[in-house]
């Protein structure tokens, strides 16, 4: 078993998520390459400074714009949003891994005998007159429906009919996102863009406790290190109970894909991928990084096991965009900032797109942080990246910043 430091389990994870050191993830190539590394990255709607799956490539990913990602998702086809964990962008190449949940909502979707009738219909008019919004389906009114593997319908009432239909057969696979317009999905027959080999392909892993295993393994690469135990990491899952998780960590440890490792003051051991050996020795080999600082997304695959950034970072995180105003501690959309191999707090940044302007409106650093001459200016470039990130020709740091 190897051992680490908390130091060092910290190194570990930011050299992981290429967050340390220099970038090791570049341009529109470095995007796909760190989304296949992940397994998926989560999508959210809301878009204040940035979408969270832009977010989380900006942090991450030299040069990165948010164009990038459309063109991957939209043009190059080499990534597909769909339910992972939670709403999700993942490798097309997986395409046939998910083929249980696509079964599942077709099965789920025949209890809905109004929503039925119309399946086929949309399909011929997509074919006929190209991709369309539910804003576009020629389809009136509302019908009972709800989706069996997000958060899509009224799980008690009626939704939008033509919404309905079009959600239901993108969670069959029968259609996919063919772009978005800001928030409005626009939808298209899957078979226009999903190469016909993987749409043909069968599960590679029909059997549940195998299917587990795979996303195991994918999960304790997205996050670095995962412990054996109850996480918000393996939401989505579904199917996996403690058992079972048991299994597949027992299996994927005998067949060497993964690693334990002792950190420092855990009773509990950690894993992490067989194949991240050698970030394991970068890690305890003393090798000194410059320091980059860099805002994280909400929802970033670093923080999906809080308990384990609260126990190896002593940082605690919460999104309060869901936090009634009056409980909030700091914001509704307030980003963690890392620098170094630390979280050294976390900031308010919002672009005024009118006139360009990034407003950094606020910058809480955590207790025991020195606000040195370095970290500042640390700190400025990092918010200058943001800005230009956000098309913003000009930056406004107040309140904790220097203008």
């Amino acid at each position: 078993m190897v051992g680490l430091s908390k130091s060092q389990a910290r190194r570990f994870l930011l050299l992981k998520h290429g967050l340390l050191g220099p970038y090791r993830f570049k341009g529109k190539r470095g995007a796909l390459e760190y989304i296949r590394q992940a397994g998926c990255i989560q999508f959210d709607p809301v878009d204040v400074c940035g979408k969270n799956a832009e977010l989380i490539l900006h942090a991450r990913v030299q040069g990165f714009k948010k164009s990038m990602l459309y063109a991957l998702l939209y043009e190059d086809r080499a990534l597909v949003d769909y339910p992972d964990k939670q709403l999700s962008i993942w490798p097309v190449e997986d395409w046939p891994y998910f083929a249980r949940y696509r079964a599942a909502a077709k099965a789920e979707g025949e209890q809905f005998a109004a929503l039925q009738q119309h399946l086929g219909w949309a399909k011929d008019y997509i074919a006929a007159h190209g991709p369309v919004s539910a804003e576009e389906l020629p389809l009136s009114g509302k019908l009972p429906w709800y989706s069996a593997i997000h958060w899509s319908g009224n799980w008690h009432g009626e939704s939008n009919a033509a919404r309905s239909v079009l959600e239901q057969l993108y969670t069959t696979g029968e259609l996919v996102i063919h772009h978005k317009l800001g928030a409005r999905k626009v939808y298209d027959l899957a078979e226009r863009h999903i190469p016909q080999a993987l749409l043909a392909a069968e599960d590679p892993l029909p059997a549940v406790q195998d299917h587990i295993e795979w996303r195991v393994l994918r999960r304790i690469g997205a996050v670095g290190l995962l412990w054996n135990a109850a996480s918000c990491a393996w939401l989505g899952i579904d199917g996996m109970k403690a058992a079972a998780r048991n299994e597949a960590f027992a299996a994927l440890l005998e067949k060497g894909e993964i690693l334990p490792v002792a950190v420092e003051g855990m009773r509990a051991p950690m894993y992490c991928r067989a194949g991240d050996a050698p970030l394991l020795e970068q890690a305890r080999s003393g090798e000194r990084f410059t320091p980059r600082c860099a805002l994280l997304a909400p929802l970033d695959c670093l923080l999906w096991d809080k308990k384990l950034i609260r126990t190896l970072f002593d940082f605690d995180y919460t999104w309060e965009i869901y936090t009634p105003q009056e409980k909030r501690k700091y914001g509704a959309y307030v980003l963690p900032m890392v620098c170094g191999e630390r979280f050294i707090g976390r900031a308010e940044a919002v672009p005024d797109r009118k006139s360009g302007v990034l407003q950094v409106r606020n910058i809480w650093y955590e207790d025991g942080v020195r606000e040195t001459k370095a970290l500042r200016a640390n700190v400025e470039r990092c918010m200058c990246r943001f800005a230009a990130f956000n098309g913003c020709a000009q930056l406004q740091m107040t309140d904790n910043g220097s203008e």
